[in-house]
């Protein structure tokens, strides 16, 4: 173990963690450029196979950057577009992004170092960074932005120069350590461990951006939302926003399981999309569609009296012509990323006669984020960790993500070296409760928060 990890797991103060040398490689999971081609033709792309764990090396920084010292981090939905290799091989990010030179041409490596979300330990910031020094405990924003782009101080998410970190960038979040950009970061929130506040930021403020922000569906009291993958990350985050606003969840969900999990989100409304006859990831042709979106809407209108004035749908193509199809007139469907595919079909009459809106949303700006991340540090919103993997087994981490066998989020913990670490606000936690802070882990008690 390299100096700068021993000192920082000893709980060294910022002055100290800055006599110590970054190393020069790290642990870090990572896919290969030499592995490209090896799903060709091959029906189940395990991402076990091409997920790798072991040493790269420490890149330079930027005057703009930091290295965060990553104690844990979370599996999204684009570590296994990127171990997949589809729908683009993010490689071909890389190699873009590189082509503009300067501290660009650093990404373009043979190996990608994946991962969206983390927690950790500020341990060097570059020369230009103002607001942030070692030692500070933050959570990171998958977004970064091109600062300099005149788009970007409308709307972050607007800027042609906007990549998503660890996906579209390299140096991300499932390692030892991460580069960032100053303006990726955000406090962490002082009652959570880092587990559970290295899984909230990416699909939290996703969900922020879709439902509560001025750039979605910006949902009021009592509007009844329809919740499509209910269990899912941004689908828990999805029904907590819709309680805390004074809306009407109505979650779906595929299982028991997860409609016992669902409850104990306090969900108002629970549909288990097998009893509707939809069973499977396949898109319905038009005709099977207006079928299940009528059979649908009569159990919703049975349950609540009334059609849904939003859909919240990130399920995609298995999804889509649904949620157009059952939203009430002059309604609205926010969408982001395509589990079952991109390939949406509609019946476009049920939109234009009806006078319904499709909002595409994507991430969300750093105003957005702080605004999401001020809910979880005053405990109006909670984490909705599952299950928790060491980093040495991230890819059976990502595979549980990838068949749709998880719950809320999957963790990761990277060099937090056990469960429960990283809290410096007890009295909050003790508050707030264990049961309320982790709905979705399994019954029982989760790991015990130790101050730290």
């Amino acid at each position: 173990m390299d100096s700068l990890t021993q000192a920082l797991l000893a709980g060294a103060g910022p002055e100290e963690l800055g006599r110590h040398e970054l190393p020069s490689t790290y642990e870090a999971a990572h896919l290969l450029a030499a592995d490209l081609g090896m799903f060709d033709g091959v029906a189940d792309k395990d991402v076990r196979k091409s997920l790798h764990v072991g040493q790269v090396p420490m890149p330079d920084i930027a005057p703009d950057e930091v290295v965060v010292a990553v104690m844990a981090s979370s599996i999204n939905y684009n570590t296994v577009w990127s171990a997949t290799f589809e729908p683009v091989p993010t490689f071909e990010f890389l190699k873009r992004g590189a082509r503009q030179g300067g501290w660009a041409a650093r990404h373009d490596l043979p190996h990608h170092q994946v991962g969206s979300d983390a927690s950790g330990v500020v341990v060097r910031a570059g020369a230009g960074v103002r607001h942030w020094k070692p030692g500070d405990h933050v959570v990171v924003s998958c977004v970064q932005v091109d600062e300099q782009e005149p788009a970007t101080h409308a709307d972050a998410m607007l800027g042609q120069g906007q990549k998503i970190w660890g996906y579209e960038t390299n140096f991300g979040s499932l390692a030892h350590y991460a580069v960032v950009r100053a303006s990726q970061l955000l406090p962490k929130p002082a009652h959570l461990t880092w587990e559970e506040s290295a899984g909230v930021l990416l699909t939290a403020a996703t969900s922020y951006r879709m439902l509560v922000g001025d750039n979605g569906a910006r949902i009021k009291q009592g509007d009844i939302v329809l919740i499509w993958g209910a269990t899912g990350g941004l689908g828990a985050f999805a029904v907590q926003m819709v309680k805390n606003a004074g809306g009407i969840p109505i979650g779906v969900v595929g299982s028991e399981r997860k409609a016992e999990a669902l409850r104990r989100l306090g969900c108002d409304v629970i549909i288990n999309r097998n009893d509707i006859g939809m069973g499977g990831d396949d898109a319905p042709t038009s005709e099977r569609t207006i079928e299940l979106g009528k059979r649908l809407g009569r159990e919703i209108r049975r349950q609540v009296g009334e059609d849904p004035h939003v859909v919240f749908d990130y399920v995609g193509r298995a999804t889509f012509g649904i949620s157009v199809f059952v939203v009430r007139k002059g309604g609205t469907v926010v969408t982001c990323g395509s589990s079952t595919g991109y390939d949406h079909h509609f019946d476009n009459r049920y939109l234009w006669m009806n006078l319904k809106r499709v909002i595409g949303s994507h991430a969300a700006n750093l105003q957005e984020q702080a605004e999401c991340n001020r809910l979880f540090r005053l405990g109006h919103l909670s984490p909705v960790l599952s299950e928790v993997f060491p980093l040495e087994d991230v890819g059976e981490a990502a595979r549980r993500v990838q068949n749709n066998q998880h719950i809320g989020k999957v963790g990761v913990l990277c060099l937090a070296p056990e469960e429960g670490l990283g809290v410096t606000d007890p009295a909050l936690r003790e508050k707030l409760g264990a049961a309320r802070l982790n709905p979705l882990r399994h019954h029982g008690a989760p790991a015990p928060a130790k101050v730290s």
